[in-house]
């Protein structure tokens, strides 16, 4: 469907995007996760053909995508940035804009828009204007917009930012039931982690504009000392041991499949022994394990495991508990 091949992007002479391949499957749900300042929302806006790349290619359905772009291929994506502009008028106006310039008919753009209303529990705003409605509410409806164009990529920046537990639910689910009615692709990039884990097929980290190995759970930035070997680095009040010979500024990395988690302190190897205490815990979309994330002196670290050994250790919010890893687990980039 959309993809980039060999993108670098630069605003102002800085490198902000460093990719060599990204793409977004014709009818896959996908997540980019990341710290502030990974690049996610120039990702989408180069997805959305806002922009073309300072270098490399865009592509869509195979064929590369001129420098600029056809309006007809515009139309064909639909971006909600993080901070969604309503147009004048009052909410059931705003949703029936991208319909009307797009000529659909009126009895099958109240048809449309029936759905949308339905699913995102947007009938008690219809009468509203702009002013009338809180930041998740003005979301929430930037999103129904975007789903009434019913385009065949679907882009959202973190679109449950400013919503409560109860309509990021509702906002999944609607994405859920569009997606179960008709084939388009989603990627959203989101700071919700365990949402991502939850509805998305395929989960992408970015990290400094780069694709990174892990997840950004337990991503930290550094500064490493000077020497060869094994090194201790802070992370807040924890301290990490790694294994490089870089020094300098450096992000580490931990994949939560590479923590061990115990009730308790366990004879090994591992360098790294912090004791917390749980949090929180998500199943991942696919069913294949929990994500455990905990509160070490401060730093939250997240690890992986199946949904037998939550079941055994007795997991819970709350539960004391041990996560392990050794130093070469601990990835420098």
């Amino acid at each position: 469907m959309l993809e980039l091949r060999g993108v670098r992007h630069r605003y102002q002479g800085r490198v902000v995007l460093d990719l060599e391949q990204f793409t977004v499957p014709h009818t896959g749900a996908t997540a980019v996760v990341g710290h502030n300042g990974a690049g996610k929302s120039t990702l989408l806006r180069l997805l959305a053909l806002l922009e073309a790349p300072t270098e490399g290619q865009v592509l869509f359905n195979g064929t590369v995508v001129p420098r600029r772009s056809p309006a007809s291929l515009r139309r064909r994506v639909t971006l909600v940035e993080q901070r969604p502009i309503l147009f004048r008028g009052t909410v059931r106006e705003n949703l029936e804009y991208g319909l009307r310039v797009r000529d659909v008919g009126r009895a099958a753009a109240n048809g449309i828009l029936a759905d949308v209303v339905e699913r995102l529990g947007l009938q008690p705003l219809l009468s509203r204007h702009r002013h009338e409605l809180s930041d998740g509410e003005v979301q929430r409806v930037a999103v129904a917009r975007a789903l009434a164009l019913r385009t065949d990529v679907l882009l959202l920046d973190e679109p449950a930012s400013s919503a409560d537990r109860a309509a990021a639910g509702a906002l999944y689910r609607a994405l859920a039931a569009e997606r179960a009615a008709r084939p388009f692709a989603v990627c959203i990039a989101s700071h919700q982690l365990e949402d991502a884990y939850r509805w998305a097929d395929d989960i992408r980290a970015l990290a400094e504009g780069r694709l990174s190995p892990v997840t950004p759970e337990n991503l930290f930035r550094v500064e490493l000392p000077a020497g060869d070997g094994v090194k201790t680095v802070h992370v807040g009040s924890i301290a990490l041991v790694v294994m490089t010979d870089r020094t300098g500024p450096a992000v580490v990395a931990v994949a939560p499949t590479d923590i061990f988690v115990s009730r308790e302190p366990i004879p090994s190897s591992a360098r790294n022994v912090f004791k917390g205490r749980v949090t929180g815990m998500a199943i991942e979309h696919r069913g294949a394990g929990v994500h455990v994330r905990a509160d070490m002196g401060g730093v939250e670290l997240v690890a992986a495991v199946t949904a037998e050994a939550a079941r055994d250790l007795a997991l819970n919010p709350g539960s004391a508990v041990v996560f392990s890893f050794k130093a070469t687990a601990v990835r420098v980039f």
